[in-house]
């Protein structure tokens, strides 16, 4: 994914979310859900569909501003039939101001059917450097070993 992006999120890495549009307000995204990401239906996982979601809508609004990040403030996800086979999620910014992107995204399945539905809220936030030596790492207390 950070190919298109330019960022690396290494659960979405893991998860094999490929990127097809990231242009202009509105973002693709494929994905296969391999036996691990399926629930006890033997469907895609529900949160694993919330994740595509989440980085569809995310896509869509970075794509009009790509040297900005953003972060989920919210999202709101409706779940229509069980997703299956080859995934496409489809993107698209709704609105957006100066600091905050309103966007929604759609799970299709192989046949065409809608499967997911979202809309969510997203702070466009500066990039800044990450690891452990960047001005902005996390700092957690060390490990007991009691």
């Amino acid at each position: 994914m950070s190919i298109k992006t330019g960022i690396l999120v290494p659960f979405v890495e893991h998860l094999g979310f490929t990127i097809e549009r990231f242009d202009s307000g509105e973002s693709e995204l494929n994905y296969t859900a391999l036996p691990e990401h399926m629930n006890s239906f033997q469907v895609t996982h529900g949160g694993a569909c919330m994740t595509l979601l989440d980085v569809t809508m995310a896509v869509a609004a970075r794509s009009v501003q790509k040297d900005m990040g953003v972060v989920t403030i919210e999202m709101k996800t409706s779940f229509m039939q069980p997703a299956l086979g080859p995934l496409v999620a489809k993107g698209r910014l709704m609105h957006r101001t100066a600091t905050m992107a309103f966007s929604e995204a759609t799970i299709y399945d192989a046949k065409g059917r809608a499967c997911s539905h979202s809309t969510g809220t997203f702070k466009y936030v500066k990039r800044l450097p990450v690891g452990a030596t960047a001005a902005n790492a996390q700092q957690l207390p060390p490990l007991s070993t009691d």
